[in-house]
């Protein structure tokens, strides 16, 4: 159970070659465990889980998954159940738990499973030997979800991330590839699911102002403008047509969606074909749309920002980044931010209309966004569906909302 502002939580313990162990007692995770935390924080971030479980069970695991999520009344959830390796059996308790915990998955991401950590970690300190970079410290697991694992490693020329992505992101070291001059991160190494990135200094820019918000949408700009589509990698498309049958099969998922609002997302979807024609007559052709841009994915100070986080990214209409980045800014500022956007695409293609394009795009983007999350749970083993599970039904509403507006 929560304890104050901690939160309980137990390991479900795995070898390395995926013999099980047993479950721990439970443990309180609390901000203290990681001074940076919120009380109610993020179960995707691992620092919190493995400084409690080192102090409390004196281990130290590796993470590999989420495997239970109780649920209690209120935000926050009764307990939380992760599946972790350990090098060695442990001199503790250890209990016996539910077999379904784990159970092999189908949709199981590699990192996920036992030994998956190790594999990434070795060819990670294999490429960086390949450029004459040696790890000098042990490696921090600092994420591990359904979307992404991320290690900080220590080498002789400074941090280096490891990222390892899942097979719908796996363009991610493609794009970054292709990208390279540009304000991302330094790509040191790439294989089909993971990159090794170069540090950027600085901070993210959560809460970014006006001015560094309009830094940011000029650096998009600027990139969108520059690069051909016949350059990039093969990735998700998002033409209006091309979504048709996947938002087809989101709404009829979405059994939480009234009938009012189904009828109206029903209506922008049959209209689809038109609605890719106007976007056409805006002027604005399709480019490389980064999928997931708000601030915090930028990262820098006042003179310099980087854009991270590329395994959102496909190719469709460049001001498909409006919506995410202005959802994250003051209401306040939308308005002069959207009037700096605009303009930046009038200059970039003279004679379009980016403006209406905006107008043509809101229900459109929404839709897009139940899509994705529709598709991240067609994609994900059930047990991580927590993350994602109401979102599409979410962004349907939305949708509605803004068909009817």
């Amino acid at each position: 159970m929560a304890t104050g502002a901690g939160l309980a939580v137990r390991l479900v313990l795995v070898l390395p070659g995926g013999t099980p162990l047993g479950v721990t007692a439970p443990f309180t995770v609390s901000p203290d465990s990681d001074p940076e935390s919120e009380p109610d924080w993020d179960w995707r971030e691992a620092p919190a889980v493995l400084a409690a479980a080192r102090g409390a069970l004196g281990i130290a695991p590796t993470l590999l998954r989420l495997a239970r999520v109780t649920p209690r009344d209120g935000d926050r959830p009764e307990e939380v159940v992760y599946v972790a390796e350990v090098p060695d059996r442990p001199e503790l308790p250890l209990y016996d738990g539910d077999a379904s915990l784990i159970a092999d998955a189908r949709l199981r991401m590699a990192w996920a499973k036992p030994g998956g950590p190790s594999r990434y970690l070795m060819w990670a300190q294999a490429a960086l030997a390949a450029s004459g970079i040696a790890i000098t410290g042990e490696p921090e697991q600092v994420r591990t979800w359904n979307l992404s694992a991320l290690w900080r490693l220590p080498t002789g020329s400074g941090v280096v991330w490891l990222k390892a992505v899942p097979p719908f992101f796996s363009h991610e070291g493609a794009v970054l590839d292709r990208l390279q001059g540009f304000a991302v991160p330094r790509l040191l190494a790439r294989t089909d699911d993971a990159v090794l990135l170069a540090d950027v200094a600085g901070d993210d820019r959560y809460g970014a102002g006006v001015e560094t918000a309009r830094r940011m949408v000029d650096l998009l700009v600027g990139i969108q403008s520059s690069v051909e589509t016949s350059t990039l990698p093969t990735m998700p498309r998002w033409t209006p047509t091309s979504l048709a049958p996947m938002a087809e099969r989101t709404l009829a998922l979405g059994d939480d969606v009234g009938a009012e609002d189904r009828a109206a997302v029903a209506s922008l979807i049959s209209r689809l074909p038109r609605l890719e024609a106007d976007l056409a007559a805006c002027g604005l052709r399709d480019t490389l749309v980064h999928g997931d841009f708000h601030p915090g994915n930028l990262r820098g100070d006042d003179d310099r920002l980087v854009l991270l986080d590329w395994g959102d990214s496909g190719i469709g209409h460049p001001l498909l980044d409006h919506a995410a980045f202005m959802e994250r800014m003051p209401a306040a500022a939308a308005s002069a931010l959207t009037f700096h956007w605009t303009a930046a695409w009038r200059a970039a293609v003279p004679g379009s209309d980016p403006e209406r394009a905006l107008e043509l795009l809101a229900p459109y983007g929404a839709l897009r966004q139940a899509t994705l999350y529709r598709g991240f749970l067609d994609r994900i083993e059930a047990s991580e569906h927590v993350y994602h599970a109401a979102d599409p039904a979410a962004w349907l509403r939305r949708t509605a909302a803004l068909v009817r507006g």
